[in-house]
């Protein structure tokens, strides 16, 4: 049994608003998708609004993710400043576009931290981020491969896939199926090559377009943070979105990262946006691990002549600049390419090959550095 939108409305209607109106007469509600027992709307306030409507967006998801029929439920609150509400420029200031430093917005003194929200997801030991400044990297099949290379050195693994708007797992696993809930109405990883899980891309269809705006990508990976029953694991990787927005502060912000892995190519330009996101990191306080040289060089399978295609060397010198370690160098093979293609990731498909031996070595050297975290021996 499915839900439909006038049966979403319908519950939403009991509801009110911070002032006593009825939630779906006061002009706030987003279009509502309802499918296949998922659905997904948001609370349109303005800013100056949005803290007494917080309270409102939680009972609403509760309300709707309690009705029969329902998988899924993910609500967000958007908040906006009218036009014309920015306060006036100080006497003295000059007009004309300020200094970056100007458009800051200061911590008020007293006020709890972002980072205070951070809390341990129970029964994961270590959470590590899987990232790239920019996309076509590779970031999604070595963060899979990694993945695999530390449950090959024998411990309990999961994969998050956090990139909302270009979910690569499902294909890059073979996973079709969707989640169910545990009694708890927790959604219960898929399970595949000895790991636990979870992606936005097996609660939509793959063709969908997720034209969401940032609170919504927000709520939906904590969504996929908290209500997972991921149950005991000694790492959960997190294949990041690329860039440093929304997805990447709000994981920042809602779980202690015990560091993160950032994937690159030897050119000037990935190794420019991958600086990026390594001060991202360094500024919310999130250890780097270390940087990959993805695609670092192609090698002939027929004559076995390597070629530096996007150049060489460019992240290891890069980390050497910067003073955090360098993992190790991916080539660009065909092998790869197809394993990935097919659902099938080397480390699993071709286990006593080159470059399940490379990624290993990775993990090895990922495993090491959370030592700390996670019984290891």
């Amino acid at each position: 049994m499915s839900v439909t939108q006038q049966q979403v409305l319908d519950v939403l209607g009991r509801i009110k608003s911070p002032r006593g109106v009825a939630l779906t007469n006061a002009d706030v509600l987003s279009v509502i998708s309802a499918s296949d027992g998922k659905v997904f709307f948001s609370i349109n306030v303005d800013a100056a609004e949005a803290r007494a409507w917080e309270s409102v967006r939680a009972e609403a998801e509760a309300a709707v993710r309690a009705m029969p029929g329902v998988t899924t439920a993910m609500v967000a609150l958007t908040a906006e400043r009218k036009p014309g509400a920015a306060p006036p420029p100080a006497a003295g200031r000059t007009q004309g576009v300020q200094p970056a430093a100007a458009h800051k917005h200061p911590h008020p003194p007293g006020a709890a931290s972002p980072m205070s929200r951070q809390a341990e997801i129970t029964g994961v030991a270590a959470v590590i981020a899987v990232a790239s400044g920019k996309g076509g990297v590779g970031k999604s099949t070595t963060a899979l491969n990694l993945a695999l290379g530390l449950r090959d050195l024998g411990l309990k693994v999961g994969l998050l896939d956090a990139d909302i708007y270009g979910p690569s797992v499902p294909r890059l696993t073979g996973l079709r199926d969707k989640p169910e809930l545990n009694a708890e109405r927790k959604m219960i990883p898929l399970r595949r090559f000895g790991l636990a899980i979870m992606s936005i891309g097996f609660l939509v269809e793959e063709e969908t377009a997720m034209i969401w705006r940032g609170p919504m990508v927000m709520s939906a990976v904590t969504q996929m943070l908290r209500d997972v029953d991921w149950g005991k694991l000694d790492v959960l990787v997190v294949d990041m979105p690329p860039g440093t927005g929304d997805a990447q502060l709000t994981l920042a912000q809602n779980v202690p990262l015990k560091g993160a892995v950032i994937v690159s190519t030897p050119q000037d330009l990935s190794l420019i946006d991958a600086r990026r996101g390594l001060a991202m990191f360094k500024k919310v306080n999130v250890p780097v691990l270390g940087i990959v040289e993805n695609m670092s060089y192609f090698q002939c399978p027929h004559c076995g002549t390597k070629s530096d295609i996007f150049g060489h060397g460019g992240a290891r010198h890069e980390a050497d600049k910067l003073g955090v370690p360098f993992l190790g160098e991916i080539p660009l093979h065909m092998a790869i390419r197809s394993t990935s293609d097919a659902g099938n990731p080397v480390v699993d498909s071709e286990p006593d090959g080159p470059h399940a031996a490379i990624y290993r070595a990775i993990a090895g050297g990922v495993r090491d550095q959370l030592k700390g975290a996670i019984s290891v021996a």
